[in-house]
């Protein structure tokens, strides 16, 4: 009985290791995400780092289950379903994304910083694909015209 006893504690440390492990490698980059979805700056991100708390701890308590999928895409896809699900409380902050909208936000970091195809964020968010196309190109340029604006009030002031 101790022998399995045993053996079960140390599978748990094994796993909370690997996870562990996982964590110190992916959290940077999960948490700059949430960061730029909640609009929120770098130095001040509560509601940023609340999701990725909440994503995490989801991540851990499936990572046994996990067989052949991807840890960081399992916390990737929650922390975006969690942010969509909460959108209506993230209307920006200081942050760059700021001048968009939660949808706008939430396409924009999926397609451009994370990099994931437009057909894989369409299934995730349960839009078209036209419609994810079509919500980055105009988030893009939204983006430029903000930063355009930006430039030209600091060659003004100057």
């Amino acid at each position: 009985m101790r022998e399995r006893q045993r053996g079960r504690s140390g599978e748990r440390a094994d796993r909370t290791r690997e996870f562990e492990a996982f964590v110190a490698g992916a959290a940077g980059r999960l948490l700059h995400a949430a960061t730029l979805l909640t609009a929120e700056t770098r130095t001040r991100n509560p509601y940023a780092q609340a999701l990725l708390t909440a994503a995490l701890a989801h991540t851990y308590a499936v990572w046994d289950r996990l067989r052949d999928e991807d840890p960081y895409d399992l916390a990737r896809r929650d922390l975006a379903v969690r942010f969509a699900r909460t959108a209506w409380r993230h209307r920006g902050g200081g942050g760059v994304l700021a001048p968009l909208s939660p949808q706008e936000r939430l396409v924009v970091v999926l397609r451009l910083y994370e990099g994931i195809a437009e057909e894989q964020v369409a299934a995730v968010l349960g839009l078209p694909e036209a419609r994810v196309r079509a919500v980055c190109a105009r988030s893009v340029t939204a983006l430029r015209a903000a930063a355009r604006d930006a430039a030209g009030t600091r060659g003004a002031a100057a």
